[in-house]
């Protein structure tokens, strides 16, 4: 606590206000840093000499080349063609979805997919399944 020696008595209260008011415009909105792209780590930060840094892993990358990783993802199959949202694939090996008690066979169609940014890159609906998450190394354009 700060406390102010004036003789005057309203004086006191007048630099507490301008003080606050003063600290309050002075913070500026944190900068958001993009995270390590070998371990995904939040924990990152900026050197004096343009790169980002990890510690958790010791990755070392320019600033440069994050502003240009920030663009859009690309999605491939397994063949490596291009997915797009509601494009049609195959299932090319037989999975075991987690909590289910079937199978998804191979050959299996999924219509109409939809690509997410997450864990699974597609979403979609299976037939005698429900909605379920596929990840792209498992599919094949149809």
């Amino acid at each position: 606590m700060c406390r102010w020696f004036d003789s005057a008595p309203g004086h006191q209260d007048s630099r507490k206000r301008h003080l606050r008011v003063a600290f309050l415009h002075s913070k500026a909105p944190m900068q958001t840093l993009p995270s390590c792209p070998q371990c995904q780590s939040a924990y990152t930060y900026e050197d004096g000499a343009g790169q980002y840094v990890c510690p958790e892993c010791a990755h070392e990358w320019p600033v440069q080349a994050a502003a240009a990783s920030d663009s859009v993802r690309v999605y491939k199959d397994a063949s490596g063609n291009i997915l797009q949202d509601g494009d049609t694939v195959t299932v090319i090996k037989d999975l075991k979805p987690k909590g289910s008690g079937g199978v998804i066979k191979q050959g299996t169609k999924v219509k109409n997919i939809r690509l997410v940014d997450a864990d699974h890159d597609i979403d979609c609906k299976i037939d005698g399944f429900g909605a379920m998450s596929l990840k792209t190394e498992f599919v094949r354009k149809a």
